[in-house]
């Protein structure tokens, strides 16, 4: 069974490699498929960009497809950024860039309304009309400089108390057991696994 995952992350394949495990699956990345045209992200939440993201992977493969949208959002700014993590400081804009304006636009507010999560949605889409979500989260704080050399985006300055540090200062393996993506992986790879078992029984 081949099943695409809509990325061209090899840290996102490699860990979602781990997780599955599933006999006779291959496991693709975008990268395997260079034909695939880039997919838009105009939802208005993590679940519909998630869905966009791998029904066009797999209109355009005719392969089931695992596809995520996942992003940050903080209290103090009403969410912000949210599904427009990515795109926070611009087109283009490095994450240094994306960092600097949050805590621009946090300048002032005190540690104890920095409350903020990651949020990952993961979507699974196949030839046959099913469509799966599966949501993973992960609470933390923005502290007011960053942290760690580790990680991407804004894990410098995002804090989890349960691991007494930042994304970007925790180990790879250490972050992915509590990460919203390492979450959100878990729940689909034991869906798809008794989906498997399931069809094999058919």
């Amino acid at each position: 069974m081949k099943l695409v995952f809509g990325t061209r992350n090899q840290g996102k394949l490699r860990e979602l490699r781990q997780l599955l495990a599933l006999p006779e699956l291959e496991l693709l990345s975008l990268d395997d498929l260079p034909g695939v045209p880039e997919i838009e992200e105009t939802g208005q939440t993590f679940a519909d960009n998630a869905l966009l993201k791998a029904r066009g992977v797999m209109q355009a493969t005719g392969l089931p497809v695992l596809a995520d949208d996942s992003g940050l959002e903080v209290d103090a700014l009403a969410g912000a950024p949210g599904v427009h993590s990515a795109r926070y400081a611009g087109q283009g804009a490095s994450d240094a860039q994306r960092v600097q304006l949050l805590l621009h636009n946090l300048e002032g507010v005190p540690d104890a309304k920095r409350t903020a999560r990651f949020r990952c949605v993961m979507a699974y889409v196949d030839p046959d009309g099913t469509e799966l979500l599966h949501e993973g989260s992960c609470e933390g704080v923005i502290l007011h400089q960053g942290r760690g050399e580790n990680g991407f985006g804004y894990d410098p300055v995002f804090y989890v108390e349960e691991l007494g540090q930042t994304f970007a200062e925790a180990p790879a393996e250490r972050k992915n057991r509590l990460s919203h993506r390492g979450r959100a992986m878990r729940q689909m790879a034991q869906t798809l696994r008794a989906l498997q078992a399931m069809l094999g029984r058919q």
